[in-house]
């Protein structure tokens, strides 16, 4: 599933190419994708409406539009938004094909069906009943050491699946939190009510720079991801754990060890992330 980095470059590679574009029409192929309205007034409420700029909430992209309204997107697991500067014909798993001004266009696939797009009037985002429920933005001034030492406190569960909680931080997915937390040191099961202030200063610090490592290198690739032009990310080539069972640990050069952490599968190093309560 793309995660936060994934999303925001989709949002830079597309920014410059729909900001103060006119959406002329809009093709409903597949109208299971559509979450609200109607698949026809999802059509019809994007016809001849101009795009003013592209945001993103969590792992959401956010199509701010004339009118009050908004463009919601998420992109599930296989889901991709995809720029041509011309006409192109539908690939396989095209699902949503936006005809723009200039007579470019721009799609929307999955292959699995499960992302979805809603057209929703500024005023409803706060109801929508996952965007509304969003946690911290953790590249976000409100994102501090003293948010995550007043909060860790307070949940009881461990730390690997509270990263996971959308209602807890916006934007981090399993990849990310891997990555993380073997930046920090910290086992995926330790208890989060029992992290140190030492360890929770690490924590912040590696949160945001994981994820600002993957947005410099334009998201990570591991099967279906591409940016809005069409181009795969680099950050496969730069992870530490994730992915990596059985590879050397890039700091002591343990083999990475694999688990199931809550429903989860996690990779983590049984060396740098030792847990006294975890049973390493």
């Amino acid at each position: 599933m793309p995660e936060l980095p994934e999303v925001e470059t989709i949002k830079r590679t597309l920014e410059l190419k729909l900001a103060g574009r006119t959406i002329r029409e809009v093709t409903v192929l597949f109208p299971g994708v559509i979450g609200s309205p109607s698949p026809e007034q999802f059509a019809d409420g994007l016809r001849n409406v101009r795009v003013r700029r592209l945001g993103r909430r969590g792992k959401f992209l956010l199509v701010e539009l004339d009118a009050g309204q908004t463009l919601v997107i998420h992109f599930r697991m296989t889901g991709r938004l995809i720029y041509h500067p011309g006409k192109a014909p539908p690939a396989e798993h095209t699902h949503v094909v936006f005809d723009l001004d200039g007579d470019s266009q721009l799609h929307f696939m999955d292959t699995r069906k499960f992302g979805r797009l809603w057209l929703l009037p500024n005023s409803a985002l706060t109801q929508h009943s996952s965007l509304g429920k969003l946690g911290r933005e953790p590249l976000e001034e409100g994102f501090t050491r003293e948010f995550l030492r007043l909060e860790l406190p307070r949940r009881r569960t461990r730390i690997k699946p509270l990263l996971l909680d959308q209602t807890f931080i916006a934007g981090l997915g399993n990849i990310y939190a891997d990555e993380a937390l073997h930046l920090a040191g910290l086992h995926p099961e330790k208890p989060a009510q029992d992290l140190s202030f030492a360890e929770i200063s690490r924590l912040h610090r590696a949160i945001q720079r994981v994820l600002q490592d993957g947005i410099e290198h334009h998201g990570t690739t591991l099967r279906d991801y591409l940016d809005g032009a069409g181009t795969a990310g680099r950050h496969q080539d730069y992870l530490r754990v994730h992915r990596r069972t059985g590879l050397p640990c890039p700091v002591c050069g343990t083999r990475i060890s694999r688990k199931k952490v809550g429903g989860r599968s996690t990779h983590y190093c049984p060396c740098c992330q030792k847990d006294s309560g975890s049973g390493e």
